[in-house]
């Protein structure tokens, strides 16, 4: 027979449990935000400069703030045993998906890349379940379709007429949102066998080097030497904002909430690009999601 104080402490597990959980859906959904506007902020630079060049832009500063806050807070980092896969983590996701992502963007338009990249809580829970992590049910695949419909709607306006070859665009963005969507159901495991901001520090860097070695290959980092101080500050906030605050919120989500709940916030993204977008460039909200696509580090 179950003692009352068995009882008790099982009920405060559940309590904490879901605490965790909500309190992890409230970091992605300000996560995505960030990521939102981080969009617009690239629409800005973005005549100015290639997808590598905005990546590498992103990613150094990011991990320039990442690293010092890692190392303030003495987190725990990860064991040396994990390092090569949690690095190739970073260089799929911070490298290859931003690349792939601005890719995509070149072919298609705002409002059917952002519809794209909202399958990401559709491709997640799937891989959860191919992987293991989590079950597929009922309520949690009604609960994700809902999600995407909801972007759907909202986007709905620039959905119609696509440009010539936008299902090339929207082809390659699955395959990036894929590796994304595999970022967010392998990384919980390394960030519990270390902790969020060590896990994250580790991959942004192998991804920020990364990304500068190809740049200085292709000549790519040149195109900074000719930024002005209005691109520079846009760029300060696409690395702060946008990759070191946006993503220490969005591991710090997936070590409290489940990989899909997490990534069902990513529907706030494009709203948020959308809304940035008609107050920085003055752009009617119609306009920004039927016109050529922008997104985190890259350009049409």
């Amino acid at each position: 027979m179950i003692s009352r104080p068995m009882m008790a402490r099982a009920a405060s597990a559940r309590q904490e449990v879901k605490l965790g959980e909500g309190s992890g859906v409230w970091l992605a959904i300000l996560s995505s935000a960030l990521g939102g506007t981080a969009a617009a902020v690239t629409r800005y630079l973005v005549s100015g400069a290639d997808p590598v060049t905005l990546a590498i832009l992103r990613w150094g500063i990011g991990f320039c703030c990442v690293l010092p806050v890692a190392l303030i807070l003495r987190v725990r980092p990860p064991p040396r045993a994990d390092w090569p896969a949690i690095a190739a983590l970073g260089l799929a996701f911070f490298g290859l998906f931003f690349i792939l992502y601005n890719v995509a963007i070149g072919y298609t338009t705002a409002a059917r890349a952002s519809l794209a990249l909202s399958t990401l809580p559709l491709q997640t829970m799937l891989v959860g379940a191919m992987l293991g992590v989590e079950r597929l049910t009922l309520r949690k695949s009604a609960g994700v379709v809902l999600a995407v419909l909801g972007v759907a709607g909202a986007l709905a306006a620039g959905l119609f007429a696509p440009p010539p070859g936008a299902w090339k665009g929207e082809l390659v963005m699955a395959g990036a949102v894929l590796c994304m969507a595999f970022y967010n159901v392998w990384s919980r495991p390394f960030i519990a066998r270390s902790s969020a901001l060590g896990f994250l520090a580790l991959g942004m860097g192998a991804g920020a080097l990364g990304l500068v070695l190809l740049g200085a290959l292709t000549g790519r980092l040149t195109v900074l030497s000719s930024f002005g101080e209005a691109q520079w500050l846009a760029g300060l906030y696409l690395g702060v904002a946008g990759g070191a605050l946006a993503f220490i919120l969005w591991v710090l989500a997936l070590e409290r909430a489940s990989p899909t709940r997490v990534a069902n916030t990513m529907t706030v993204n494009p709203l948020a690009a959308a809304l940035l977008a008609k107050a920085l460039l003055g752009e009617p909200i119609t306009a920004h999601l039927e016109g050529p696509a922008q997104a985190p580090g890259g350009r049409s």
